[in-house]
């Protein structure tokens, strides 16, 4: 079942998973001979604070949106995930989230399985989450919409709002101010501190950018670093491509579900075929 928030990218995707099963030379399932060889990356995640195997998921019965996808986060690394419209990247990180459910694959936390757990569980054991939309309680004021994130932990707070304060000064200078009167930059601030809140280990970011002016675009992706530097790991689709690759550690592109390339940030941006293929197009999506 689709919520407001996803149905848009829903739409989108099950229009490209409707074009995968007519078009078999572009599509690769399960059931094709082709095997899959995911051996570099089971040894590259060995020890992973947090990783995805062989992911198969989707909104609906029948219709996956995912096909065997594969990712993982070191500790402390900052992972950026590019791709076309509709190649399945804020799918997975809704998944990984418990919001979309994997009907084959695993998450793992620490070592822990975490597959389909509930977004609130998944917040309890340390992993955060901002949203690429609605992502602000408008009616609420900044601390208050920081007092949402500190829901399951009350009493820790002031000692977090400290350490988001320390991030987003502007935050702490306009804390009566609603979220609803903040401009689409300072929102998202709001959105990444209110998810800081509950001091989570992974940072998940859907599209932080997203409908942002150049300069404001900039300040986010600053803002990223920092909260990074800070030991957080970070998750990050983004649809700005060249300055996802800029900032990450490592990267991955999604196409139609599935992982096409991955890489340090620098080798995918110098990447003949990611240029000739995703990021001559993603510049100007």
């Amino acid at each position: 079942m689709t919520t407001p928030d996803n149905a848009h990218e829903f739409e989108r995707e099950l229009d490209l998973d409707a074009a995968q099963r007519t078009d078999h030379h572009h599509g690769r399932h399960r059931d094709d001979a082709e095997a899959v060889d995911r051996s570099a990356h089971v040894a590259a995640a060995e020890g992973a604070l947090v990783r995805v195997d062989d992911a198969i998921a989707g909104y609906l019965p029948g219709v996956n949106i995912l096909n065997g996808c594969d990712l993982y986060a070191q500790e402390g690394e900052l992972v950026g995930i590019i791709g076309p419209n509709g190649a399945g990247k804020s799918t997975l990180l809704k998944a990984l989230f418990g919001l979309v459910k994997i009907k084959e694959g695993t998450v793992t936390l620490r070592g822990e399985t975490i597959t389909n757990m509930r977004a609130d569980q998944l917040v309890k054991r340390g992993i955060g989450f901002v949203p690429q939309s609605n992502n602000v309680f408008p009616s609420l004021t900044i601390e208050e919409n920081l007092q949402m994130g500190a829901y399951q932990a009350p009493g820790s707070f002031t000692e977090r709002f400290d350490f988001v304060a320390g991030l987003f000064p502007t935050l702490a200078d306009r804390r009566k101010q609603r979220a609803g009167s903040l401009s689409g930059g300072e929102r998202q601030m709001v959105a990444m501190g209110r998810a800081l809140m509950m001091n989570p280990s992974v940072l998940l970011l859907d599209e932080p950018s997203a409908g942002l002016s150049p300069v404001l675009t900039d300040e986010v992706f600053v803002r990223v670093k920092d909260i990074n530097a800070t030991g957080v790991t970070v998750i990050m689709v983004e649809q700005n491509a060249r300055r996802c690759l800029q900032i990450c550690d490592r990267g991955y592109v999604l196409d139609q579900g599935r992982n096409a390339y991955t890489g340090t940030g620098r080798q995918l941006a110098t990447d003949p075929k990611v240029i000739e293929l995703y990021l001559g197009t993603l510049a100007k999506a």
